[in-house]
């Protein structure tokens, strides 16, 4: 029976792929990945250097500006699509930036098609990791806990939040930047705040929250704030 691979091929570095994701991703006959509704893979471009020549590839496109409802029918023509080649015997990889079930959109596939078809999970390395490692900075220390936020919450969920966070990553920045400011300022956070955006990739960019001029910002992108001082002693 054919096999469903959920690949993480990392944030942005195609270095960053584990030896497991490439030794499955250079022998799957099969590769689907996610996809803008203009055709444009950040999984793929992540993978590109380690796609073999001649694999039969499968982009799903997914509007990321949507709420989730809005693709539903999206993710069920791809799980229908992929089911086609596992039902052949073709194993699936599909490719997912950062890692399969942190906010993946491996996940929506893996509802539809766990239960008919064997799959395997393969972590990738995290957005959230990547980015400390970008920043310097660690993520939490001793016995402090991380709060993990999208910053599609409203404004004041957001503040809320922060407010009683010790420390915080907050995903898909994108459009909802200028809110962020406000609940991190609400917060007492911001000038605590370091932003950072297509981790990875030759055009990452870094910066103070308090130092970013722009009102937007790419959807894949992320703040990091702790109160503790920066100093690990």
């Amino acid at each position: 029976m054919a096999t469903l691979y959920g690949l993480g091929v990392g944030p942005g570095d195609p270095d960053l792929i584990t030896l497991k994701a490439l030794k499955i991703l250079q022998a799957a006959p099969v590769i689907a990945y996610p996809a803008t509704t203009s055709g444009e893979s950040m999984a793929r471009n992540i993978a590109a250097a380690h796609i073999p020549e001649g694999r039969t590839e499968l982009p799903f496109a997914i509007d990321i500006r949507t709420a989730h409802d809005a693709n539903e029918e999206r993710y069920d023509i791809a799980a229908r699509d992929i089911a086609k080649h596992l039902t052949a015997g073709r194993d699936v990889a599909v490719l997912c930036e950062g890692d399969p079930f942190l906010y993946g959109s491996f996940m929506y596939l893996f509802a539809r098609l766990a239960e008919d078809w064997p799959v395997v999970i393969v972590p990738g390395i995290s957005s959230l990791n990547a980015a400390a490692a970008a920043l310097a900075r660690p993520l939490v220390a001793g016995n402090e806990t991380l709060t993990l936020i999208p910053a599609t919450l409203p404004e004041d969920q957001l503040a809320a939040r922060l407010q009683s966070c010790e420390a915080a990553a907050i995903l898909k920045v994108g459009r909802h930047l200028p809110k962020l400011k406000r609940a991190l300022a609400a917060a007492g956070l911001l000038e605590r705040a370091d932003y950072i955006e297509r981790i990875g990739f030759p055009e990452q960019r870094r910066f103070k929250v308090t130092d970013l001029a722009e009102d937007a910002a790419p959807y894949f992108s992320i703040v990091l704030v702790r109160r503790a001082d920066e100093a690990i002693r």
